[in-house]
């Protein structure tokens, strides 16, 4: 943005700070910049205003702008349909477009009154990796004729210390049964030689590599912590189970909080939860396993994984399910494969910019 014209009055790397305590250290800094930036929109106002994602900043942004009369169109919703409920009146009084990129979200807003359009997600619009498997393989040191497993704990270093050793166990469990090679992908937000830390003694061996989405396309299958990383899953069509553990208190709270709207179909499994799986909310059913809390083990996630590795029933109608959602995230009403999420944004600041 900075390159096409745009001028930075707050830089986001000057703010980016990690960590309750770190966060609180830094609030003086981090509040006069953000003044800085209202500041900024009071002497110079925008004639649009374009938020993206960010709800805990963008919210008050939004209230500021509404405040001197700028149109707000707001790229990538906060997840309102799932928690926080509250916080849409806000969106109705401050957001004039808000751009989704899940289907079922336009249909939530705009029976709550919000002008909601479904633009598609980005990462469906990206093209599959390239490599073969034999230049991948010799890449990473891998055995092309064995079956890969791809192991995703997170982007965060919580995150991995939170998922990562039951996953370690499932390889154990799942590589007695069938001899199989595993990749661990290094979120660049992670510190590479800490998660090689984790796996230094780790048997079978696991192989730290550099990038999520092509693990995922030469991978057998999957072990996905929730998030983002099981949309990517999906749009890949590898098939994959999905894990995720909070502390005791923080699952207790959300299972309490969490409640979804009548767009999005979702039942509880027999222990009660609903799904999170992103991609199970999209397909309205379950469409790939999720082990959560005490039902995340090892032996769990083997017995799994392993109906996936084989050219079975359970593994055809997994991808199937897949290349359903996939197509779920690319909105049908495209005049042409070339008008992409960010053209649809684009297309509707042009249209708050016309006069009248």
């Amino acid at each position: 943005m900075e390159a096409a014209g745009q001028q930075r009055i707050v830089r986001a790397e000057d703010v980016a700070v990690m960590g309750i305590t770190e966060v609180i250290l830094h609030m003086p800094h981090i509040y006069s910049k953000y003044r800085q930036l209202v500041g900024s929109l009071q002497s110079r106002r925008p004639d649009v205003a374009i938020l993206i994602d960010f709800p805990d900043v963008n919210f008050r942004l939004a209230k500021e702008l509404k405040k001197i009369g700028v149109p707000v169109v707001w790229f990538v919703s906060p997840q309102l349909w799932a928690w926080k409920r509250s916080r849409l009146r806000w969106v109705q009084q401050r957001v004039d477009r808000m751009m989704v990129i899940f289907p079922f979200e336009e249909a939530f807003y705009r029976a709550r009154g919000v002008q909601a359009e479904f633009v598609g997600h980005p990462l469906a619009e990206l093209p599959l990796p390239t490599s073969a498997r034999a230049e991948y393989a010799a890449r990473w040191g891998l055995e092309a004729a064995l079956p890969w497993v791809a192991l995703l704990p997170g982007s965060r270093k919580k995150e991995v210390a939170a998922n990562l050793a039951e996953m370690l166990q499932a390889a154990t469990t799942l590589n007695a049964q069938v001899k199989s090679q595993y990749l661990l992908p290094v979120a660049s937000t992670l510190d590479t030689d800490w998660v090689k830390q984790q796996i230094v003694s780790q048997q079978p061996k696991i192989v730290p590599v550099a990038d999520a989405r092509e693990a995922m396309h030469h991978a057998r299958a999957s072990v996905v912590a929730s998030g983002t990383a099981t949309v990517q899953a999906a749009i890949i069509g590898n098939p994959f189970v999905v894990v995720y553990r909070v502390s005791n208190m923080t699952y207790r709270v959300a299972k309490r909080l969490v409640q979804y709207p009548p767009e999005i179909p979702a039942q509880q499994d027999e222990a009660g939860n609903l799904p999170v799986g992103m991609v199970n909310l999209i397909a309205g059913r379950r469409v790939v396993p999720e082990l959560l809390q005490e039902r995340f083990t090892g032996a769990n996630v083997a017995a799994a994984l392993l109906p996936l590795l084989s050219d079975g029933p359970e593994r055809q109608t997994m991808m199937a399910n897949l290349a359903e959602v996939r197509a779920k995230l690319l909105p049908a009403h495209r005049t042409g494969a070339d008008e992409t999420a960010i053209q649809q944004v684009a297309k509707a600041v042009e249209a708050l910019l016309q006069p009248g």
